[in-house]
Parts: C-alpha cells; sequence; structure tokens
C-alpha cells in the first residue's frame, strides 16, 4: 500500500513537471511592430527615422494591449508610448515583456545629421594631437595686430596635413561688440570664415571667447555683469553656428581669473568662475539646432591642473556626457615661459643641475595628469590640454633637444590618461624665445621634430 502510494505521488509529480514545461515553451515572445511619429504628422511603421535636432518624436510600439513595456537607449520609462526630443543620433531599445512572461525587443534608430552618437570621451578619443592658432582672431586692435598673417586656408591645410587632428581657434569678441555687446556682422563672418577653413581641411575645431580685454573677473561684484554678457555673447555665437556639425566644439571662457592673483582661490572666486561655466552651457543650449548636443568645453579655474581637480564644479546640462574639462600646462614656468631664465635643460636627460629644475620632471608630469584622468576622465569626463608648449632657447646650444623632449612627454603623459594634448603656436618660428611650429604664410612646417613628437604621442 505504501509502495503503491508513492509511486501514484512519483506520477503525479512528473505529470506536473511535464505540465509545467509544456506551458513554458508555449510561452513564446512577442513580435514588436513598431512605429514612429515626427511632430504631429502621421505614424509611421517603421524602426529608423533622420530628422534634424530639435524635433520632437513619439516611439509607439505595438502590441497595445497586453503585458508591460520597459525602455533603455535614448528613452526611458515604462510607458508603451514616449515621447523625446531629437539631439543627437542615438537608439532607444523597447522591451515587451508578454503575460506568460517572455521577452522581446525592438531598436529605434534615430539619425541627426552631423550629430553622431558619441559621448565627449568617445569622440576625445577621435581628436588625437591639437595645434592652436594663437595670436590670431584674439589679437587685441585686429587679427594681424600682433605679427601674425590673416588665417589662410593653405595655413589649415598644412596643419592637417602635418599629422594634427584638431585645432582650437581663441577667439576675441568684445573688441568687435557695440555698447550692448552686439557682435559686428564682419566680426562673425571672419571667424565663420576661419573655422570653414579648419572644417574644410577636416580638423576637429574648438572656438572660445579668449581674453578679451580681460571682463571676465570672478568676483561677486562683477559676477551678474560678466554673465549677462557670456549669455548674450554665446547666444550670438551658438546661434551662427548651430547648424554645424559635431566637429565643430566651443568652450566657453580662458584662463579665468582675478587679474594679478596667480594664488590658490578663494571660495568666492572659484565659485564665480563654476557659475561662467554653468550660464555658458545655458546659453548654448538654449539656441537649439545641433547646439542641444554640441560637445562643450569647461574649464577649471585660471586652467590651473589642482584647482580643476580641488575646485571645478561640472555644470548641469539638458543632455548627458556632451561636456569636457579643459586644463593648461607650462610647468616649469623658468623652462617654458622664462625668457630670462637660465633653466633651458630639463627631464631625465639634463646634465647640468645649474640649468634645470628641481621639480615639474617626468614624474610630476605623469602624477598631474593622473590627477585629472582620477578627477574627471575614469568619471566619463574627457579633458582638453588646451595650451602647453615651451619657448625655443637659441642662446644655448643644444636646448631645442630638451625642448622637444618636454613636447613629447607633456603630450604623451596626457593622452596616454585621456587628455587631448593642444600645443599653443603663437607664430613666429624662427624668433628666439617663440613657440611656433609653422610659418603662417606659406604653411610649410618649421621645426619638425617637434611636431612629429607631437603628433606621434597622440596615436
Amino acid at each position: 500500500m505504501k509502495a503503491r502510494t508513492l509511486a501514484a505521488l512519483l506520477m503525479a509529480a512528473i505529470g506536473a513537471t511535464s505540465a509545467w514545461q509544456a506551458g513554458a515553451q508555449s510561452c513564446t515572445p512577442t513580435a514588436i511592430t513598431p512605429y514612429i511619429q515626427v511632430g504631429s504628422g502621421a505614424w509611421a511603421n517603421t524602426s529608423t527615422v533622420t530628422v534634424a535636432a530639435g524635433n520632437t518624436l513619439r516611439l509607439g510600439p505595438q502590441p497595445i494591449n497586453g503585458g508591460s513595456w520597459s525602455w533603455s537607449g535614448c528613452a526611458s520609462g515604462t510607458a508603451r508610448e514616449v515621447g523625446l526630443t531629437a539631439k543627437a543620433s542615438c537608439t532607444a531599445v523597447a522591451t515587451y515583456t508578454n503575460s506568460c512572461g517572455a521577452k522581446s525587443t525592438q531598436n529605434f534608430g534615430i539619425t541627426v545629421p552631423g550629430m553622431r552618437d558619441l559621448t565627449s570621451l568617445q569622440l576625445s578619443k577621435l581628436m588625437g594631437a591639437g595645434w592652436n592658432m594663437g595670436n590670431t582672431l584674439e589679437a587685441i586692435g585686429g587679427e594681424t595686430a600682433w605679427g601674425n598673417p590673416m588665417a589662410t586656408q593653405a595655413l589649415f591645410n598644412a596643419v592637417k596635413a602635418a599629422g594634427f587632428k584638431t585645432v582650437r581657434i581663441p577667439v576675441s569678441w568684445k573688441q568687435y561688440a557695440d555698447a550692448n555687446d552686439n557682435i559686428s556682422a564682419s566680426w562673425m563672418a571672419r571667424v565663420t570664415q576661419v573655422v570653414n577653413y579648419a572644417r574644410n581641411a577636416g580638423l576637429y575645431t574648438m572656438i572660445n571667447i579668449h581674453w578679451d580685454g580681460g571682463w571676465m573677473q570672478p568676483t561677486y561684484a562683477q559676477q551678474s555683469a560678466v554673465n549677462a554678457r557670456i549669455t548674450k555673447f554665446w547666444t550670438q555665437i551658438a546661434n551662427n553656428f548651430k547648424g554645424y556639425d559635431d566637429m565643430l566644439l566651443f568652450a566657453g571662457t580662458n584662463e579665468v581669473m582675478v587679474d594679478g592673483d596667480y594664488g590658490t582661490p578663494t571660495v568666492e572666486y572659484y565659485t564665480v568662475q563654476n557659475s561662467f561655466n554653468q550660464t555658458f552651457v545655458n546659453a548654448v543650449r538654449a539656441t537649439g539646432g545641433n547646439n542641444l548636443a554640441r560637445h562643450l568645453v569647461v574649464q577649471g579655474f585660471n586652467t590651473n591642473i589642482d584647482h580643476a581637480v580641488n575646485f571645478a564644479t561640472m555644470p548641469s546640462d539638458s543632455v548627458g556626457r556632451r561636456l569636457m574639462m579643459e586644463v593648461h600646462f607650462y610647468d616649469p614656468y623658468n623652462f617654458t615661459l622664462n625668457e630670462n631664465s637660465s633653466i633651458w635643460q630639463w627631464g631625465a636627460g639634463a646634465t647640468s643641475a645649474a640649468n634645470t629644475e628641481t621639480w615639474a620632471n617626468e614624474s610630476y608630469i605623469d602624477s598631474q595628469f593622473q590627477k585629472m584622468k582620477t578627477r574627471f576622465v575614469d568619471q566619463g569626463i574627457p579633458v582638453i590640454l588646451g595650451e602647453f608648449g615651451a619657448i625655443r632657447r637659441t642662446e644655448y646650444s643644444g636646448a631645442e633637444s630638451y625642448r622637444t623632449a618636454w613636447d613629447r612627454y607633456v603630450a604623451r603623459a596626457a593622452w596616454t590618461r585621456g587628455a587631448v594634448p593642444v600645443y599653443w603656436d603663437a607664430g613666429y618660428p624662427n624668433a628666439n624665445h617663440s613657440m611656433g611650429l609653422f610659418d603662417r604664410n606659406t604653411g610649410a612646417v618649421v621645426h619638425p621634430a617637434i611636431v612629429s613628437a607631437i603628433v606621434d604621442s597622440a596615436k
């Protein structure tokens, strides 16, 4: 009796298991039918769409009834229909779980021409080594006031041919604006022409508001007026370029500090400077078009690495992962910039202690860029090393080899830690105590060893 009861129970269990397996096998995923609506137009049975930035979309997959929905990618929520504003190319993924638990997915591909599905960190890895067209469009008194010729297409073609992938174009605006901060149409046209030279050459291009007369003082007393001007200028600049693709980047400011105060910033100073970064981002995003997702560059206080690490606050943004942090690097000053200094050797190869600084050697450079990697790059925020370089020292035989070694080491230390190295070239390549690499009149490379050192470091 007991044996037969046990057998009966075992057979019943086997039957129940078989029934459950049969039920599970019959729960097949439900096919999803994709639909997209652009603006107030008709629904289209499609999973892909190409629209200009700023267009509104609704994604409405079917089935309409039963089961549940969830979204990932560039859409979120649990409703069947979701709405979004096109900012950059992206993929929205709809997941449908039917009543018996089977899941199915459908990708919706949204293409915004010229605005790729790239985070700023991904974009930075494409930017390679960069070059500054310094002392030109930011020159006070006019484009040629500081001794350089007017920029030409041939110059940018030469920069590209030399192996650079990125250019930074410092720009002054206030001297070309009226009392109400309206930028002159002729100056905007000239800046546009120069940007087009860079873009025609296939270069990633950054434009900024450079020193511009020193009006961007980070004090509470000046904060309101400065933010108003930043808004006014960047609204005009961004509107002018809002149709450009994602190879054009905007950088809000340059080396913001209280004039003459090179020390550690006070709470007032860095709080106000952080507000300048936020104002810049807000102004650009408000212009719409491709600026809804343009990659934007903000700065640490006075572009100093330690100040950026310790005091910078990344602005809030209406789009994710489209901001970069900029710093500059000129350590040690006596070697890189001080033309009256006798410090002309650098690094492990130095042979004269009297002509070498005891700090800012290889290990120091590594540690500085490692700080930026830890603080920003590892958090998904790429770094622009917007300026670096060391002057020529023709009065010292052999100095050029140390300059080349410093340029190479800085560029490599930056690039391998997620920073885009952009060399400061102010022109006058044949002059002593200069940093120029190219003949601005012909585009010829004057210092090929340095060009190769920088370009090859960012590969």
